[in-house]
């Protein structure tokens, strides 16, 4: 019965997303495994040293340095948050334990904010609190657990890692940056860098999106970060400040400066521990002196002795300072690709069992491409003209069930869904098997769900945001507007159906020749003080009116 089908977004992902950990954040996707000791390869060697450095953009004496450091893990030792990452690593003594709850917490926070990780960390800990724990949950256990996080390949490689850990290591972590990133799939250079030197003491620097902006506005670094020569720059202003002794708080310390003061917009500069060395802030303080010409002269502002517009740390003159950012003009913003346009069909279909509740068919992706392994109604790629949707879609359906009815096939709406390099927009149908013999037989592949069970299966947020149009009737899913952001609100009735639905409202005070009751559509809004009854005919409310009469215990008007 079953055969091909069109895969949403079944091409490759780009190889910049494939690791879809993303762990260079916005760096260079061709940085290479570091082969010496300051992680540069020959190739990345040559491109500094074609292109010396002004040491405007450089700490330039130890002096600078030691400041640095001990003004940042001060203003940490007070400030930084309470994080069960945190508190799990340092509680804990067993290292290969340390090192797998520190591992967990870096993948999951890759391109994605603390906020939404720490539940999702929280439940992850709880379900696998070992690297053998993990090692031996199934893919379907992971991609579960994972739904709704995003970047789903993360949680696969992740395991993938606990499996060669415990049977290619012995159940040991690799102790330092290179041999992790070396031998554990999906561990990159800033991933590396943070297990080795949170959780082993190497003396390490690491880069992330965070600390990428943090040290561009720290030296006024305002060419574009994704190129070969700033990312390799920004490593190694990373490997020179990291304090000797505490590697691993300096670098949370920077991410953490990163994350909570040096924000991407309305940094709080006036927070800043180490405000004093930023030349950011102080070309800040240069241009509003300028501005107002409150003093005479100019003041006494270092600027780059090459700015000549041949400096490749500095901002292109194409791109002046833009007064009303600030600190904020620094890093450049990195031009991005639109995302690519795609339209997808997909079927919501439903079947009643014996029991009286809905089962929805549900069928698994390719083991590889985007959302790889997770669960989806059947879909086939459509173009955007929307023409042969119908019947391309009937035809996939068929090869998962069987023969359907294709009249019964309603148009529900359609939900715009934006990944890292898609934007995909589904248009939803329904269909529902209403008196026909429930279909029991089902390919490899594919399984039926009750609604309640496809609320915990490992399914993707665009396919939550879809699920809303499951609204059903006698004869039915209703139909939802053609809204792109439908399904972010609640679907209003069509009119076919608010001829079933009204809302019955009772005035507070009625009049005393009058029943007070007022019969309109139903609408997702309404007064907090009317009575909101189903009824399918005015017979109905009239009964109910009568009812509620005699429960007032009143005499009812003689006309009655």
């Amino acid at each position: 019965m079953k055969k091909p089908r069109a895969a949403v977004g079944s091409r490759h992902r780009k190889k910049a997303s494939s690791q879809e950990g993303r762990e260079r954040h916005n760096l260079s996707s061709n940085q290479a495994k570091p082969s010496a000791p300051d992680g540069l390869s020959r190739r990345q060697k040559k491109v500094v040293l074609q292109a010396p450095v002004s040491s405007y953009h450089l700490f330039r004496d130890e002096a600078e340095v030691t400041v640095f450091r001990e003004s940042l893990l001060s203003w940490y030792d007070r400030e930084k948050r309470d994080l069960p990452w945190r508190r799990l690593a340092e509680g804990e003594g067993d290292l290969d334990r340390r090192a797998y709850a520190v591992w967990v917490s870096e993948v999951m926070l890759q391109q994605t904010q603390v906020a939404t990780v720490i539940d999702y960390y929280t439940r992850w800990m709880q379900k696998w609190p070992t690297l053998q724990d993990l090692a031996s949950a199934s893919l379907e256990e992971v991609n579960q657990l994972w739904a709704g996080l995003g970047y789903y390949s993360r949680g696969r490689r992740l395991q993938e890692g606990a499996r060669k850990v415990v049977e290619e290591l012995e159940g040991h972590v690799p102790r330092t940056a290179e041999s992790l990133q070396q031998l554990l799939p999906g561990v990159g250079r800033y991933t590396a860098g943070a297990i080795a030197s949170i959780v082993f003491g190497q003396v390490t620097g690491v880069v992330d999106g965070n600390v990428v902006r943090m040290l561009c506005r720290v030296r006024a670094i305002g060419a574009d970060p994704n190129s070969s020569l700033v990312s390799q720059q920004l490593w190694s202003l990373a490997q020179q400040l990291v304090d000797p002794i505490r590697p691993g708080d300096f670098n949370q310390a920077a991410m953490e400066l990163g994350a909570t003061v040096c924000t991407p917009q309305r940094p709080l500069c006036s927070q800043c521990p180490v405000q004093n060395l930023c030349r950011a802030y102080q070309r800040v303080e240069w241009e509003q002196l300028q501005a107002s010409r409150s003093l005479p002269g100019s003041p006494d502002v270092e600027e780059c002795a090459s700015n000549n517009g041949q400096c490749q740390l500095c901002a292109p003159p194409t791109e002046p300072w833009d007064q009303t950012l600030g600190v904020a003009n620094f890093p450049r913003k990195a031009s991005r690709r639109p995302p690519r346009v795609e339209c997808s069909a997909i079927c919501v279909l439903e079947q009643s069992r014996a029991l009286g509740d809905t089962q929805i068919l549900l069928v698994q992706r390719p083991d590889s491409g985007l959302l790889a392994g997770l669960w989806e109604f059947p879909s086939v790629t459509v173009e955007p003209s929307g023409q042969h949707q119908r019947k391309a879609l009937l035809q996939e359906l068929q090869s998962w069930a069987g023969p359907l009815p294709a009249t019964r096939l309603q148009h529900l709406g359609q939900v715009v869904h934006t990944f890292s390099h898609i934007k995909l927009t589904y248009h939803v149908y329904g269909l529902a098997l209403g008196g026909q013999t429930p279909v029991t037989i089902t390919p490899p592949g594919a399984r039926w769900l009750t609604r309640e069970e496809f609320r915990t299966a490992a399914v993707s947020t665009a396919m939550k945001r879809c699920s809303v149009c499951m609204r059903t009737n006698s004869q039915g899913p209703a139909r939802v507007p053609k809204d792109p952001e439908c399904l972010l609100r609640p679907a209003r009735s069509s009119s076919a159906q608010a001829s079933k639905s009204w809302i019955v409202s009772f005035s507070p005070t009625p009049a005393p020749m009058h029943l007070g009751l007022t019969v309109q559509p139903s609408d997702a809004s309404g007064s907090p003080h009317s009575l909101r009854i189903l009824l399918f005919n005015k017979v109905l409310i009239f009964a109910v009116a009568l009812e509620i009469f005699h429960s007032l215990s009143s005499p009812l008007p003689p006309y009655l």
